[in-house]
């Protein structure tokens, strides 16, 4: 256990039960203070990668080791320029002929390794020379200035460069930026919700503020694969623009629990037995330095609290709002469902069709041939018997067959021939097919226009209509009245 303490921290908790039934705190996929504990092993050959950018590389160091890179470059890069200055003068034997005022040496007063050092560093600090100075009989000595002018700056540039970037990074402005402890599941608008809550401490706005969550979750594929860390994103108003923030005072973010969120069947039971982890990002630039801050922290399922809310910290004073952080954390609770919104919409949904009458379930189908047998006749009762026993199959006559049998009968009333329709025959209740439906269909048509024709033929005047400005064709259609001339002549 000491072994997994020192690799992941003092932090560090076995996940389960204790002794009591009470739950250890378990590890955490972001701390509190936004810090990932996350740690990259067994890399093999790909720690070089480290190396080609090396700039980063000691940017993200921890400041004891930039310290002491930071002493040891120099110190080193003194040493060896040190040196050098003193293999030239001893090389050109300018140590053993210190005292000889008619010798011109490479470098005046410079007769050993202490005198080489401190003629490099007022070279490269720039102080001045006073009392040692290169000659100009000294061509190495020119050429080993040049180089060491250069590597100079080199060095300065990158490693107070890096220092610099290490100094202005904005992840102490992170410090100044507050979440709640705890989250809250309750009701708003009608609506259930999950909320926390952020604010800002400094005076100094943070520019397109933006907050994102993500829900991380261990789950098992249909296909049996298991994602231990899953990744999942939570809508805190992304399609509505509520994701932006203007950050001056105390903010609750809200997370609308409905069908696409993935707590729509979380429930206050179902919360005690579930293990996921909520993780809050929020992004914005520095006002000051121009460089983007990123904040961030996590809530687990033990620090969600169902049917809470946050008490205000906004409060009017003379000329101004006030704003109470002692309140920043507190909650209050308030009546809230213990039902997920599956389980509330499940409940409405049995409850309206229990409320509903039975007339509103009467079928489309069904009013459908009720208004086709009143446009025919007015009432079914009116229809013939065969007809009737058509329209009474509801489930298998098609709405043509139907339309044209009603055509059929307004043809055949027309004529006064009704009782010739008696001689169709019967069509089966279950066996016949559509197709046959509408054959028979136009067989009646036929049949009934055959028969009503024939019986005009044989029809007389009466001799009250014999009058020859009375005439009974006048009365009927004009195709009628050329089929009976054509049949007479």
């Amino acid at each position: 256990m000491s072994v997994v303490r020192r690799k992941f921290g003092d932090e560090y908790q076995a996940v389960g039960l204790a002794h009591g039934g009470i739950r250890r705190q378990r590890q955490r996929f972001v701390d509190k203070n936004g810090r990932c504990n996350v740690q990259h092993g067994n890399l093999g050959g790909e720690s070089s990668r480290y190396l080609s950018d090396l700039f980063t590389t000691l940017v993200d160091l921890k400041w004891r080791w930039n310290l002491l890179i930071f002493l040891l470059t120099y110190t080193v890069a003194w040493l060896v320029m040190a040196s050098m200055w003193w293999g030239i003068a001893y090389l050109r034997g300018d140590l053993h002929r210190v005292h000889d005022e008619t010798y011109s040496p490479c470098v005046a007063n410079v007769y050993n390794f202490p005198s080489a050092f401190l003629f490099f560093i007022e070279t490269e600090a720039t102080i001045g020379y006073g009392h040692r100075y290169i000659t100009e009989r000294c061509p190495e000595g020119i050429v080993l200035f040049l180089f060491q002018s250069l590597l100079g700056s080199i060095v300065d540039a990158f490693l107070i460069g890096c220092m610099f970037i290490k100094m202005s990074q904005p992840k102490k402005r992170a410090e100044t930026l507050m979440f709640s402890r705890a989250a809250v599941v309750s009701q708003r608008d009608g609506k259930l919700c999950l909320m926390f809550r952020v604010g800002n401490l400094r005076n100094s706005h943070m520019v397109s503020a933006q907050i994102r969550c993500k829900l991380i979750k261990s789950r098992q594929t249909p296909e049996g694969e298991f994602l231990p860390l899953d990744q999942c994103e939570l809508d805190v108003g992304f399609g509505t623009g509520a994701d932006q923030l203007f950050l001056v005072s105390p903010l609750t973010i809200c997370h609308e629990i409905n069908s696409k969120s993935p707590f729509f069947c979380l429930s206050q039971r179902s919360l005690r037995s579930e293990q996921f982890e909520i993780v809050v990002i929020l992004e914005g630039i520095v006002e000051t330095t121009g460089m983007t801050c990123q904040a961030r922290t996590s809530y687990t399922e033990d620090e969600v609290l169902w049917g809470h809310r946050f008490l205000p910290v906004m409060s009017l004073e003379d000329g101004f709002f006030r704003v109470d952080y002692s309140q920043f954390h507190a909650t209050f609770e308030v009546p809230t469902p213990p039902y997920s919104v599956k389980e509330q919409e499940e409940n409405l949904c049995l409850s309206s069709l229990l409320n509903s009458p039975i007339s509103n379930n009467k079928s489309r189908r069904e009013q459908f041939f009720s208004l086709d047998c009143i446009d025919i006749a007015g009432e079914k009762n009116k229809l013939p018997s065969k007809l009737q026993k058509i329209s009474s199959r509801k489930d298998d006559l098609p709405r043509k067959a139907l339309r044209m049998s009603s055509s059929n009968v307004e043809k055949t009333c027309s004529t006064g021939d009704l009782l010739k329709i008696q001689q169709v025959r019967p069509i089966s209740n279950s066996e016949d097919c559509d197709e046959e439906i509408q054959l028979k269909a136009l067989k009646i048509s036929a049949e009934s226009l055959t028969l009503s024709t024939t019986h005009l033929e044989f029809q007389r005047k009466p001799p009250s209509m014999c009058a020859p400005e009375m005439k009974l064709e006048d009365n009927l259609p004009a195709k009628l009245r050329k089929m009976n001339s054509d049949h007479l002549s």
